[in-house]
């Protein structure tokens, strides 16, 4: 239950830094299957932005980037379809990003990695 804690406050984190920022957010935690799911959507002007939120507490494990493997990319992208195709979104108006938060002392470093490929 510890790792869900921490990850709920990474997640308010990144939406007060996104909302910093002009972002709306739209929904949290959306669910696509049992395992799938998409941290933050947003919208920014007239984009959809899909927002996954890695964080860390120290490096020891690797880095928030690190943790990003293709089969989490796979999934995501999957879960993305989904949502687009529920929702009728265009698929020209979205955007895959990855915020990383790694915790250093008692300050909080955030990366946005804008517009992320699927590769």
């Amino acid at each position: 239950m510890q790792s869900k804690k921490v990850g709920d406050r990474a997640e308010i984190i990144a939406i007060e830094y996104l909302q910093k920022h002009g972002y709306h957010i739209v929904d949290t935690n959306f669910k696509f299957g049992r395992f799938w799911e998409i941290d933050i959507i947003a919208r920014l002007q007239d984009i959809t932005v899909f927002i996954e939120v890695k964080y860390r507490s120290s490096e020891r494990f690797g880095t928030p980037e690190e943790s990003i493997t293709p089969t989490k990319l796979f999934k995501f992208q999957k879960t993305m379809e989904y949502y687009c195709k529920k929702n009728n979104l265009n698929f020209e108006q979205i955007r895959f990003d990855i915020i990383t938060i790694n915790k250093q002392d008692h300050k909080y470093r955030i990366t946005h990695y804008k517009n992320q490929g699927f590769c």
